[in-house]
């Protein structure tokens, strides 16, 4: 179940605002200007959805947001338990970084978790099948995808270099609660 927990940039044990609900997460994050939606896949995917089908099921919804805002590209990511590198990889996404452009990520299946650093508060979204989360360019964040990944997003870009962090050098993550 998608969840919003908001804890202040300072005291990182105790939550100050928690809920599950749909509406009232997007009401929250819709007034720090972070986009959260919940899309239907017109189609069954299975079990390892394969990326083609993928943007098949989801390309109405994807050109929706092309027309909106004008992104340039788009692709699957699939992580699971069994990546060589996913220690590495959640290594990585776990320092606090910006985008020079939007942050879009749509979770087909699993979960991952977006921690948000805004106006002295750390908004921590966990995304699962079906949410959508489109961070601001310029966005303190990080993303936890737990030690054990499973997840398909598709990703949408404003360029076609895709992903480009911009590493702040905090380490704030390493106090808020991780995925496990």
């Amino acid at each position: 179940m998608s969840a919003l927990t908001i804890f202040t940039d300072s005291e990182a044990k105790t939550p100050i605002w928690q809920s599950t609900d749909a509406e009232a997460i997007r009401q929250k994050l819709s007034s720090k200007n972070v986009r959260f939606e919940r899309w239907q896949a017109d189609r069954d995917l299975g079990m390892d959805p394969q990326p083609e089908a993928v943007i098949n099921a989801y390309q109405h919804a994807i050109d929706r947001l092309v027309a909106e805002k004008g992104y340039q590209s788009w692709d699957v990511i699939s992580m699971r338990a069994d990546n060589p590198q996913k220690e590495t990889l959640r290594e990585k996404f776990l320092s606090e970084h910006t985008h020079g452009e939007d942050e879009v990520r749509f979770f087909v299946e699993g979960a991952g978790l977006f921690c948000l650093h805004l106006d002295g508060h750390i908004y921590q979204i966990l995304c699962e099948k079906n949410d959508l989360i489109s961070v601001p360019a310029g966005t303190p964040h990080w993303f936890d995808m737990g030690s054990s990944p499973h997840f398909t997003a598709i990703r949408i870009f404003d360029n076609q270099e895709g992903w480009i962090a911009n590493f702040t050098g905090d380490r704030i993550a390493d106090a808020y609660p991780r995925l496990p």
